[in-house]
């Protein structure tokens, strides 16, 4: 890979966000440099400790001080994978950023395969899990939101949900990540115009820690994909008023089909004379009104973040080859000297 020589600013960073990973944590780290050295080009590999109490923290710490190519960025409690997602783009420095999760899931070895990608003038190379190695209930979920999302979003994608991505810095070097908005991140690449494409990545079976997944965590992905379409792709009360929204509809759509139902057997029911459609009216505009309650607060919330500079994570130190720092005031003390 033609790409330039080493300089205080590294090519390729690599983010690792980490949350309770202390038995992954090694192993990874070996196989990761082993696959990064063999690039021929300057990197770094920083670690986001998410708040881990199981000694992950320490055991990065110990790495970072034998290696100057890593940084560890660690949090004073557990801010969620966005905020690990946002640390990993404020503390690094690389041209190209490279997402990769701590479970050992995904391979290290596809990182140059991405490279290859973004090296042909792309400006985002998204992993595809085409083989999971999960449960099949949460595959069959994921594909039909990663369907969702593709539709609603107009970015042709099959696996949002795959932490190894790699991204020019330019398209995402802005962004303010919120709830789980992590996940959509090619979706506000896109809004800047980024050139995205997708490759198969090799999906490991589940060997260290154990998966976070959600169906709460799929629906407030849905609730963002909202909010960034309808916020010009930005946007988290709207989760409490997304899911009394979504209950709402829900129980109007309940009750759409019995009116449905009465008028088209027998006695035939008037839908004007029948008082479940109008409690089926009443509950769909009381559902709009709190969507719409959560969009307006989202963007209060943003206005107040972005306005104050405020991160949504607070650093406890971050720790390098010879060199342990404080935060700064704002969170954000920057890891370059």
């Amino acid at each position: 890979m033609a790409r330039h020589a080493a300089t205080d600013s590294p090519y390729v960073s690599v983010v690792v966000p980490v949350f309770n990973e202390v038995d992954s944590v090694e192993p990874l780290h070996r196989e990761l440099i082993g696959v990064l050295g063999g690039l021929g080009t300057s990197f770094e590999v920083v670690y986001v400790d998410d708040g881990s109490d199981d000694g992950s923290a320490e055991r990065l710490g110990q790495i970072a001080q034998r290696d100057a190519r890593v940084h560890v960025v660690s949090f004073r409690k557990n801010f969620g994978q966005a905020a690990a997602v946002q640390a990993g783009i404020d503390y690094s420095r690389g041209d190209v950023l490279v997402f990769l999760a701590g479970d050992m899931q995904n391979d290290p070895h596809d990182i140059p395969h991405l490279l290859e990608k973004v090296d042909e003038g792309y400006d985002v190379a998204s992993g595809w899990r085409r083989d999971r190695h999960d449960a099949p209930a949460r595959v069959i979920l994921s594909r039909i939101a990663n369907w969702i999302i593709a539709r609603v979003s107009g970015v042709a994608l099959s696996d949002f949900g795959c932490t190894l991505k790699a991204y020019r810095r330019e398209v995402i070097g802005d962004v303010h990540l919120y709830g789980e908005m992590h996940r959509l991140l090619p979706v506000l690449a896109s809004a800047v115009g980024a050139r995205i494409t997708e490759l198969p990545v090799n999906h490991r079976p589940r060997t260290y820690g154990k998966s976070r997944h959600s169906l709460l965590r799929n629906s407030r992905v849905m609730q963002d994909l909202i909010a960034i379409e309808l916020l010009g792709r930005f946007a988290r009360p709207l989760y409490v008023f997304g899911v009394v929204a979504l209950v709402l509809w829900a129980i109007a759509l309940l009750f759409a089909a019995i009116v449905a139902f009465q008028r088209l057997g027998p006695p035939g029911v008037d839908v004007q004379d029948n008082p479940v459609f109008l409690l089926s009216l009443v509950l769909l505009i009381v559902g709009v009104q709190s969507f719409l309650t959560g969009l307006v607060a989202d963007l209060s919330m943003r206005n107040h973040h972005e306005a104050l500079s405020k991160p949504v994570y607070v650093v406890r130190e971050v720790i390098e080859k010879h060199r342990h720092k404080q935060p700064a005031a704002d969170g954000r003390q920057a890891v370059r000297s």
